[in-house]
């Protein structure tokens, strides 16, 4: 199964989820597809979803999928990989009014750069992407440590 989730937050991802439902009307994917669509206006004609997801269903899905195609954002991304998942990013850009800035594109870069994952900014290389992405074995497993909680904590001690 292919997994495709775009986050929560109240901005449209309809660009990542047309292009899913192109693909899936040109090409018989190996796998199913399912998305997690959030506040998206375009309601995906080729394969199933839901708006929003518990976070045990989120998990369930993760955990089941071959494939994560996720937004950009950091927590959707480290979750996926610290799983072993392979995992497409395809960030939100503000151009396209998915965001109010590029910090998604900033942070899928860094894990491509590291090939941890794959960036797509174009969707007409999507396709493609996903069909070697389902071929290939995941190479380079993710496990560095999370210094969130440190980070949160030595902010909270400094300003109080």
């Amino acid at each position: 199964m292919i997994f495709v989730c775009v986050g929560s937050r109240e901005y449209q991802f309809d660009r990542l989820l047309k292009e899913m439902d192109n693909i899936l009307e040109r090409t018989k994917l190996p796998e199913s597809v399912f998305a997690q669509i959030g506040q998206s206006t375009y309601l995906p004609q080729n394969f199933e979803f839901e708006r929003f997801l518990s976070q045990d269903e989120f998990e369930k899905y993760q955990n089941e999928a071959k494939l994560i195609i996720s937004h950009g954002g950091t927590g959707a991304l480290v979750g996926a990989l610290k799983k072993n998942k392979k995992v497409i990013a395809v960030p939100r850009l503000a151009k396209f009014g998915e965001h109010i800035d590029d910090h998604q594109l900033q942070v899928s870069g860094v894990l491509s750069k590291e090939k941890y994952l794959v960036t797509v900014t174009d969707m007409d290389t999507l396709e493609n992407q996903i069909l070697l992405m389902l071929a290939n074995e995941t190479t380079k497993k993710y496990n560095k440590p999370s210094y969130v909680f440190e980070i949160i904590d030595g902010f909270i001690r400094e300003n109080i």
